[in-house]
């Protein structure tokens, strides 16, 4: 007798993959963006915003440390809706924190604790993905979880920052506030979670993967079998300095645009940022990411490679051009801002198709993570030491600075090699 197997086909990927995605942004948000923005709020200089928020981004480094045991222990669907419990409760001891004495290094702990859990989430989600879809459906949803990704950029950031600004203004308590929208995002979680614990699929192939007697010797064999690949130094090379740049710019752009004119900053309010940023700049760069998903299905990722690399890199003079203008006009500052994410979520697509290519093998799963890590930490490197220098260089020169750290990923674009065929949809 044959049992019917109940797999993520069965059930149409819109159903899953846009809620999955928009749940793995928020805490990434969180930590890159809010953090930013509330720690600003509160008084907090660039250098340490920089530093520190930049150390939320460990767990993200390091978790191809740990990504093996997604594959070894129990199935992705069960580490997906038990982790987003875990977000949820975090994000609301976050809010707990806002008005004690020590609210700075507690919140920072707090976020470290939530930033790990979501890691493991996304090594989770991504493989149940890679489980989940065809490959040419990889291709063809990258768009589509980028799109829902970014909506929750939107809204847990975009949004979420023009509530705290409101809540700041009319309560006076900027504590208050922030407390505010961390419970908001925790219920949201919370909703995530019950929301996949009844529609996520049973893939076939999600299951522990089957290893030998020796665990360890399991463990070890998965770092090996990625740093065993062959050209891994082009590999490493590329993904490690995709987004040097982007990375330093990152940490600075909401500083820049709530510093007041005499420190060479925008002067915005906090909603200014928010729909400007956070809304604006996230509806332009999903749909960047939804056009570059797009081509590279039509096209391949080798023949779009250029072209993207162009579109994540030049349109960083956009800030260039803010902070030696400094101009007051809200609609240009936001078409400024809206022309550089569009780049960068075009762009960016690539990145995201590469790390499918290189980790496509029988531990996917974990060769993902690791992709990801090292993106990761090709990101929060350079993001630690970015507030230290823009403090000594000022916004104009540091802006510069940024473009001439992009040169290394168009080298490395020349040297990488990629197949022809990949993400390329072949109809039969």
């Amino acid at each position: 007798m044959q049992t019917a197997i109940r797999t993520a086909q069965d059930k149409s990927p819109w159903l899953w993959v846009p809620s999955l995605y928009f749940g793995q942004a928020i805490p990434y948000v969180v930590v890159m963006t809010l953090s930013v923005l509330m720690y600003k709020d509160r008084g907090v200089g660039n250098d340490d915003i920089a530093f520190y928020t930049s150390w939320l981004y460990l767990p993200w480094v390091i978790k191809p440390l740990w990504s093996p045991l997604v594959d070894m222990v129990r199935t992705k669907r069960w580490w997906i809706v038990s982790l987003q419990l875990a977000i949820g409760a975090a994000l609301a001891a976050v809010g707990f924190t806002m008005h004690l004495p020590a609210y700075f290094q507690i919140s920072l702990a707090v976020l470290w604790v939530m930033a790990f859990f979501s890691a493991t989430h996304d090594i989770a989600a991504d493989g149940f993905y890679m489980l989940g879809l065809k490959q040419y459906q990889q291709a063809a949803f990258v768009g589509v979880r980028s799109t829902f990704y970014r909506l929750a950029t939107i809204v847990g950031g975009g949004a979420m920052a023009m509530l705290a600004g409101h809540l700041s203004t009319s309560s006076g308590d900027v504590g208050f506030a922030w407390s505010v929208v961390f419970f908001v995002l925790a219920a949201v979680f919370i909703g995530l979670f019950a929301y996949h614990s009844v529609v996520l699929g049973r893939p076939a192939e999600d299951q522990a993967v089957a290893g030998g007697e020796n665990k360890l010797a399991e463990f070890f064999a998965t770092f090996a079998s990625f740093f065993g690949k062959r050209d891994i130094w082009l590999i490493l090379g590329f993904i490690l300095t995709f987004r040097l740049g982007e990375s330093q710019l990152l940490k600075l752009a909401i500083p820049f645009m709530k510093d007041p004119l005499v420190k060479g900053g925008l002067g915005m309010t906090t909603e200014q940022v928010g729909l400007a940023y956070s809304t604006i700049g996230i509806i332009a760069l999903t749909l960047g990411g939804l056009l570059g998903g797009y081509l590279i299905s039509r096209l391949g990722l080798k023949r779009c490679l250029w072209l993207m690399v162009f579109s994540v890199h030049i349109p960083d003079v956009v800030f260039v051009y803010l902070a030696t203008a400094l101009p007051q006009n809200f609609v240009l500052i936001a078409s400024s801002i809206a022309l550089e994410q569009f780049g960068y979520g075009f762009g960016f697509t690539a990145m995201m198709l590469y790390m499918i290519m290189v980790s496509d093998g029988e531990h996917k799963t974990a060769h993902y993570a690791i992709c990801t890590g090292l993106m990761a930490l090709g990101m929060m490197v350079p993001g630690m030491f970015s507030g230290k220098i823009q403090e000594y260089l000022g916004y104009q020169h540091f802006f510069i600075y940024v473009c001439v750290m992009t040169i290394p990923a168009f080298i490395m674009a020349a040297l990488v090699k990629i197949d022809p065929a990949f993400g390329k949809r072949v109809d039969k």
